[in-house]
């Protein structure tokens, strides 16, 4: 588990991350830890784990699970990608690799190693943002027996946390299926984000 050293700042935080090569010898395309945050970061995006094109990029949601995910919370690119105001911690920082139907799930090494040295210098008022069941399952152990749209009917009793579906193509379905998220549950959420932000 990695602590902040004494006298470590928050750049020095980056840095660690950055270097990581913790589970080098597992990744198919090589480590490049994907993090971003800062010490006014009032809004925490908990994602799964960087898929090929973030990986080819080093831009957190890079693709189009971002831009839908941007869209459930009302934010535009230049607010989503600033690290003074939302801060992007994966459940694993590195690409995992490719599964059938999908990536492999998130390294299980990152969250034990880096979260709890980036949750010490974020604002503890931050509302956090459990997209998908692997963040969801670390942080929020007592809903685990729940199916994922009964984790995210939930909203609002689990504060500061929120779980969502991953913004995934699949989110669609999910959608179709369960129309109280669009109707009930985002409208709340973007207003919960712009009150984080003001």
């Amino acid at each position: 588990m990695s602590a902040p050293a004494p006298g470590d700042t928050i750049e020095d935080l980056r840095q660690r991350i950055a270097a990581c090569t913790l589970c080098a010898a597992q990744l198919p395309l090589g480590p490049r830890p994907i993090a971003r945050f800062s010490a006014t970061s009032r809004i925490l995006i908990i994602g799964q784990a960087p898929g090929t094109k973030v990986h080819a990029s080093g831009v957190p949601w890079d693709d189009d699970s971002g831009d839908r995910l941007r869209d459930w919370l009302g934010l535009e690119k230049a607010t989503f990608y600033d690290p003074a105001q939302v801060a992007q911690m994966p459940m694993g920082f590195c690409y995992p690799g490719k599964a059938s139907g999908g990536d492999l799930p998130p390294r299980k090494e990152c969250a034990p190693q880096w979260h709890d040295a980036v949750l010490e210098v974020l604002p503890p008022d931050r509302l956090t943002l459990l997209v998908g069941i692997h963040a969801q399952a670390r942080y929020l152990p007592h809903l685990k027996r729940l199916g994922l749209a009964e984790r995210v009917s939930r909203f609002g009793d689990d504060l500061p946390f929120v779980a969502l579906p991953h913004p995934a193509w699949r989110s669609r379905l999910f959608m179709a299926k369960h129309p109280w998220f669009a109707t009930e549950v985002l409208p709340q959420l973007r207003e919960m984000v712009r009150e984080r932000l003001r």
